[in-house]
């Protein structure tokens, strides 16, 4: 349908959505890849101690969720995402075509990560980006907490990312070390 409205979500969003949604599918969009590449001092991270957090970075491909949302919803959901994704406006607001898992192809909101911003990190090494989750915390938890949810949620869906998964392991070696 012409006026359905729908968000991708690929970090905490695929498990924690925090808006009313009347479906959801597993969907990949194309072109954007999951990828440590946004420096974090709101939520995983402060001004003093960045961490890290995860934005849709140029290149390849990204299983997520997609979530429609009702017409009644929207605007509230709409003030919501803002709200969530935009504290410092590290990200792009866009539509873009993603395909569900059941070969249905919508358009759908999503943040992609702004290269031109100055909290964009861009292609960092695992071992820089384990150096930087380690130890980092803002208003929403620690760093290393965030990566251990998305490793662990990625699993539930079927989604097993080997370097997100190494990079776990670099981070709980660091912080055991500390």
């Amino acid at each position: 349908m012409a006026d359905e409205r729908w968000v991708f979500g690929y970090g905490s969003l695929m498990w924690r959505p925090g808006f009313p949604y009347q479906e959801r599918r597993a969907a990949t969009l194309h072109g954007r890849r999951r990828a440590f590449c946004i420096y974090s001092v709101h939520h995983r991270g402060t001004y003093e101690r960045p961490g890290l957090v995860l934005g849709l970075a140029p290149g390849g491909a990204t299983r997520g969720m997609a979530f429609r949302v009702g017409e009644a919803d929207w605007e509230e959901t709409y003030a919501y995402l803002k709200e969530r994704e935009q504290p410092t406006e590290t990200y792009i607001e866009a539509s873009r075509a993603v395909r569900l898992a059941d070969g249905r192809r919508v358009e759908a909101l999503v943040f992609l990560s702004d290269v031109a911003h100055p909290q964009w990190a861009g292609a960092l090494s695992l071992e820089k980006q384990a150096e930087l989750i380690a130890g980092a915390r803002g208003l929403s938890g620690r760093n290393v907490d965030y990566l251990r949810d998305l490793v662990g949620h990625l699993r539930e869906e079927g989604v097993r990312d080997a370097s997100l998964e190494r990079l776990l392991g670099l981070v709980e070696a660091r912080e055991l070390a500390a």
